[in-house]
């Protein structure tokens, strides 16, 4: 998914501002998934910065091919959107372009889990996982996995993308942009406990592997 609705703060509601509530899924996709992805190149291009948490599931932005084609149909089939999955996972698949430009940076912190989330079977676990085994060490990334077993200084959230002037939150029936800058705060903060509790670099590689190795045998499951 990934559009960004404005959400009112509790500011803005003592300041007797306009409430602005988000947009539901089903009219927000209701022309299918391809005009919701051209939303997201434009954010991502105009996020030079970025940092985002994602606990069960693969970063978009790292996702190949046949993993974006399941993640896309499933809120299809979910939704009852019209189906236009081809469309939207090429506009996926052209946003991973901000990886490669020089002009951008992310830091992205998963969970262990996001590596054994079953979308899509064996074999496309196996060929995501060997994508983000061979963009890791891209000077525009920054990713960290944290361990099911770690310590974190953090109580459990959901997913959530940071850029320079908001937080994107994805719920099952919309999607919202928090603004208010105490509240960016805590996200900020949250962000930089869960990185705390990550493993980088060939610790991360590690895991990777692993989780490789599992899908690997779980061919003939």
């Amino acid at each position: 998914m990934g559009v960004r609705p404005v959400v009112s703060s509790r500011r803005a509601q003592e300041e007797g501002d306009t409430v602005t509530s988000s947009v539901p899924w089903q009219e927000r996709l209701s022309s299918g998934t391809e005009a919701v992805q051209d939303e997201v190149i434009r954010w991502y291009q105009e996020t030079p910065h970025g940092q985002a948490y994602v606990p069960t599931m693969i970063w978009g932005t790292l996702q190949t091919e046949a993993y974006a084609t399941v993640i896309l149909g499933q809120v299809v089939d979910f939704l009852g959107v019209p189906n236009d999955v081809p469309a939207g996972v090429a506009k996926r698949t052209r946003r991973q372009q901000v990886l490669y430009d020089g002009e951008h940076r992310y830091d992205v912190v998963l969970g262990e889990q996001a590596l054994y989330t079953n979308i899509g079977g064996p074999e496309v676990m196996r060929d995501q996982i060997d994508r983000i085994l061979r963009d890791i060490d891209l000077p525009s990334l920054a990713l960290g996995i944290i361990p099911a077993t770690a310590l974190v200084d953090m109580l459990p959230v959901h997913a959530f993308n940071l850029h320079g002037d908001g937080v994107h939150v994805e719920l099952v029936s919309s999607a919202l942009t928090v603004t208010e800058p105490a509240e960016l705060g805590l996200y900020r903060e949250a962000f930089s406990r869960l990185s705390g509790a990550a493993l980088y670099g060939d610790d991360a590689k590690e895991l990777l592997r692993k989780a490789r190795s599992f899908w690997s045998g779980a061919e003939g499951d």
